[in-house]
């Protein structure tokens, strides 16, 4: 279709920034978690209104898991890109790329061509180096952030590859996850904005979100219409609206199908265990005929 065209896909997350308060992203890690992300709507009983998620989280954690692999940048870009392929052949909506490290600046400037090549909207990448620990992890594990300058050339050097305006590099600040403080992340911020990032990313895995909202105090002050990313999976008490209120332009739901699926998967595996047959199962189960039906073009 004329909207799934790597032109018109790659350029949507920017519209979409300068059209909306903010912008709900929901992690799609396969063709058919792409398919509830482009599908799943809900309508406000009093206004009418029908509200769907705008873009596409494809996470690092969640592909990685969903491969039956750790989370250490493991998983290649070769085989990232067949998932952003499988997604992309199934749903229209932007895609926005959890990125890790970045790797190597001479292999980031072919990385960007590559995804910018596709269509997919924005990259994010995080200022660590070594092996990676997932951020939810906090100091409990060595993090170790990347020297500032050297982060911000990586982004200086991905910004210069790029042949058009669409495609978006934000840079992902760890300065909290590594408990080195705000005054940091902020620091952090400026040197990477003035290298040419699109925008930021603020990590925190402290469940009251009161860094976050401290941070975005701050970093607002001098940057009112710079797009900040938010990933609210720790202090996911606070809504869309709330969030958006603090200063976040993009709101992401990092891997809640990958955590729900999961349990569901194990349940109905011990069920069948359990009583011999499937009859018992079937209660956690959609009917068949709902599953040939759900894929366009199945029946």
């Amino acid at each position: 279709m004329l909207t799934n065209t790597p032109d018109n896909r790659r350029s949507k997350l920017k519209k979409l920034l300068n059209l909306k308060p903010y912008i709900s992203v929901m992690e799609a890690s396969n063709g058919l978690t792409g398919l509830i992300v482009e599908n799943a709507r809900v309508e406000n009983e009093k206004t009418g209104y029908l509200k769907e998620f705008d873009a596409m989280w494809v996470s690092s954690l969640c592909d990685s898991t969903f491969k039956g692999k750790p989370d250490i940048e493991l998983v290649d870009l070769t085989s990232r890109i067949n998932t952003i392929n499988e997604i992309m052949e199934v749903t229209t909506k932007p895609i926005i790329l959890d990125g890790d490290t970045g790797g190597k600046v001479e292999h980031f400037v072919y990385n960007v061509r590559t995804l910018e090549r596709l269509g997919v909207s924005a990259i994010i990448i995080e200022d660590k180096t070594g092996l990676k620990k997932n951020s939810l992890f906090g100091t409990e594990v060595e993090q170790t952030l990347d020297d500032p300058n050297n982060f911000a050339n990586k982004i200086r050097a991905g910004k210069q590859a790029l042949v058009t305006r669409d495609f978006l590099i934000f840079a992902r600040l760890e300065s909290l996850i590594a408990g080195k403080g705000i005054d940091d992340a902020l620091f952090r911020a400026k040197k990477y904005l003035e290298a040419g990032a699109d925008g930021i990313m603020i990590h925190s895995k402290e469940k009251d979100g009161s860094e976050i909202k401290e941070f975005l105090k701050l970093f607002r002050k001098n940057y009112p219409n710079v797009p900040v990313i938010v990933v609210p999976t720790s202090y996911n008490q606070f809504t869309e609206s709330e969030l958006h209120e603090w200063g976040a332009n993009i709101i992401i739901h990092a891997n809640h199908l990958l955590r729900s699926a999961y349990p569901a998967m194990m349940k109905t595996a011990k069920t069948i265990l359990e009583n011999g047959r499937s009859k018992e199962a079937d209660e956690y189960c959609m009917p068949i005929k709902e599953i040939l039906t759900l894929i366009p073009g199945g029946k």
